[in-house]
């Protein structure tokens, strides 16, 4: 996408006026109506006959500044619609009501939409009925190429539209009509990222389907059905958004087994019982004299499924997720050499792989950033971590003698004042966090988006780890203190379920209802503009971001410490039976429609969801090593503790042994779609031989 203005003041180099919008778009006055599926008149001109259309939809808007002129809105519009072949975006552009307004509203033509696909790395259906890799070159031969609301789906044609526009790039020095001139163009610039921030262009949003949105919502949240349209959600909201829920309702349901054996060793063992009990009223429960004991506990039980449960669940959802991106097209996307980023900024030289003039920014200066600024800011946060955990044990040693001293019910209720304040400050933490996460990566200038995607959700990774489990690992393994980490833990599962649920749906329903609401109120007779910019009124989705940590805290919950509170899999399950709805809820409802780039699955998630796999091995042993039980036995065995630990570190170098095994025998993709897989890569490969020839 090596595209951008060869003039000054137009996009093309041509010289000319912009083109008139249905008669009368250059003197400011009325030009067409625009409706949810807008007639031809009003919008842009198309260069290839192809792409001619009776109809138009709408996909997304564009909100400019209050002080664009007209002047710099008709040279907006031009530049959108000019061919890509003269630095244009090769879009469909209609400036709402008249060129006065602060909209613009786009679409995106037949031929733009194929090459793009071509461009990302999509599969579509071939005539034979396999998905195949797209190639523009042998379109015709692509089932429904030539309808593309069919070929492509809802969010695909939003995602080219922004991925068209922020690949614009200025080809040589350009000057934007109607701003001064401090905001020219320079070669190789980032055209929407300079109109950002000039002001030009003040958001961007993809547009909602209000009949669409309501069939899905209907068949999503609002009925009492337990599975999941998640073709439609892919379809509405793209593959990003449907791999999330897909992954929610496996893990969900994946809880059952470990569900159903919490609750069975909760019943049938006295000792899980006794502990429950005292975790719950901090009463030391009795133990009856002479009653007999099994050689496997309840515990043992619960560490050993919980270990293998992990792998096998991680392993059947690679499997799932193969063939989810197959179904929806997206298991060969392109591995190209990526325009930079939007955001990426430096001095303007010769890419020495490309040889493309774009800006550079040396490696050295960035790890020096890293170095001296991100990692400080990281550990600075970190020893918040370590001061919340040491005012945490300080109160807790506080309550417990008050507790002592008084021996009253207020003073039994102050036992779980330290978990829930330490709980409220993490959560306050990690809210902090993710804003300074974000503002270091983005010093740190990365080329590539994927470069900075990592970057991010690696910083996050490593502070939600320390700042979710810290406390509980200090617990685990340095105070030893088996009934306080089982409090702790119960104290985690109850009230940070009750603060996800509130701070993620009720806290935005009521946002939405009593504030945001009452300025978006519309009706039918209301012109298409107007609605519209009532979408856009809408908060932007927060993203993933917050999802995925949820669910990879609970994982982590249940694998590595679900031994000693076995009902942990049932408040989860509890749990995110609720959240599956209320998550849909929210997307449809509270926030504006995302864009969404197809992905072929987790990413990085599914990484950091492994790693706590094999972590819980070791959490698990030694976890197993501080049982009451399990000492009991080792003291009539007559097993020194010495013996005892190289006991525990052989079980648990079998069970990684174990686990390694049961991933290899488990394949990560189905026979089929590995040799489809396979198939594609052929083809596409061939047809790139064929291109060079």
């Amino acid at each position: 996408m090596n595209r951008g203005g060869n003039d000054e003041g137009v996009p093309g180099g041509l010289g000319e006026p912009a083109q008139q919008l249905g008669g009368e778009g250059a003197s400011g006055k009325a030009t067409s109506k625009l409706t949810a599926h807008s007639f031809t008149p009003g919008w842009t001109k198309v260069s290839c006959t192809c792409c001619v259309s009776e109809q138009v939809e709408p996909l997304v808007v564009v909100k400019l500044g209050q002080k664009v002129i007209p002047e710099t809105k008709r040279w907006l519009i031009k530049l959108i619609g000019a061919p890509q072949k003269d630095g244009g975006a090769g879009l469909l552009a209609h400036p709402g009501e008249d060129a006065t307004g602060n909209i613009i509203v786009l679409s995106a033509p037949r031929c733009t939409l194929l090459r793009a696909t071509e461009e990302l790395g999509l599969c579509k259906i071939y005539r034979n009925g396999d998905m195949e890799a797209f190639a523009y070159d042998d379109r015709k031969h692509f089932r429904d190429s030539e309808n593309m609301e069919v070929f492509l789906t809802s969010a695909e044609r939003q995602y080219i539209i922004k991925y068209e526009l922020d690949g614009l790039r200025a080809q040589k020095d350009l000057r934007i009509p109607g701003l001064l001139d401090s905001c020219t163009l320079q070669k190789r610039d980032s055209i929407w990222q300079k109109l950002r921030a000039a002001g030009v262009v003040v958001d961007i949003f993809p547009l909602h389907n209000p009949g669409k949105l309501k069939d899905l919502s209907e068949a999503w949240y609002c009925g009492n059905q337990l599975a999941q349209p998640l073709d439609k959600v892919n379809e509405y909201f793209g593959s990003s958004v449907a791999f999330y829920f897909s992954f929610l309702d496996f893990y969900t349901w994946s809880l059952l087994p470990p569900a159903i054996l919490g609750l069975f060793i909760a019943y049938f063992s006295r000792e899980v019982q006794r502990e429950m009990l005292q975790s719950v009223s901090s009463s030391q429960a009795e133990k009856v004299q002479n009653e007999p004991e099994p050689l496997i506990s309840g515990h043992m039980l619960q560490a050993v499924f919980s270990m293998l449960w992990s792998t096998v669940v991680m392993e059947l959802w690679k499997r799932r997720s193969s063939s989810l991106s197959y179904r929806w097209g997206t298991l060969n996307l392109a591995e190209r050499f990526a325009e930079p980023r939007p955001g990426f900024h430096g001095d303007l030289g010769v890419n020495p792989v490309t040889g493309r003039m774009e800006p550079l920014f040396p490696e050295w200066k960035r790890d020096l950033r890293m170095a001296l600024v991100s990692v400080p800011a990281v550990g600075l946060f970190l020893g918040l971590v370590v001061l919340g955990m040491m005012c945490f044990y300080w109160a807790e040693a506080g309550v417990k003698q008050l507790h002592k001293d008084w021996n009253t019910m207020v003073s039994q209720t102050l036992l779980y004042v330290p978990s829930v304040l330490h709980i409220v400050y993490t959560n306050m933490l990690a809210t902090a966090y993710r804003t300074l996460a974000q503002a270091l990566t983005e010093y740190e200038n990365h080329r590539e988006e994927s470069a900075y995607d990592n970057h991010l959700t690696g910083k996050i990774l490593v502070f939600t780890f320390f700042n979710n489990f810290a406390v509980l690992f200090h617990i685990a393994f340095f105070k030893q203190d088996v009934p306080l980490l089982r409090k702790r833990l119960a104290s985690l599962l109850i009230i940070s379920q009750v603060v996800n649920q509130v701070t993620e749906v009720v806290i935005p329903f009521l946002v939405d209802r009593f504030i945001s609401a009452p300025h978006r109120t519309e009706s039918k007779d209301d012109p298409e503009e107007d609605k519209f910019r009532n979408q856009g009124n809408l908060p932007l989705f927060p993203g993933l971001f917050a999802e995925y940590i949820e669910l990879l805290v609970q994982f982590g919950y249940l694998s590595l410490f679900s031994c000693i509170f076995p009902l942990t899999a049932v408040l989860l399950l509890l749990n995110n039976l609720t959240e599956i709805r209320s998550d849909a809820y929210k997307i449809c409802k509270l926030f504006r429609k995302p864009f969404t780039p197809p992905v072929a699955g987790l990413g990085v998630w599914q990484l950091a969801f492994e790693v706590l796999s094999f972590v819980s091995v070791v959490s698990n042993c030694w976890l197993l090593l501080l049982s009451p039980h399990l000492q009991g036995l080792s003291q009539e065995a007559g097993l020194s503790d010495s013996n005892l630990l190289m006991g525990a570190v052989i079980v648990e170098h079998v069970l990684i042994l174990a686990k390694v095994i049961m991933a290899a025998l488990i394949p990560d993709e189905p026979d089929w779609i590995r040799k489809k897989r396979e198939h594609i890569e052929y083809t596409s490969m061939q047809a790139l031989k064929q291109r060079v020839n």
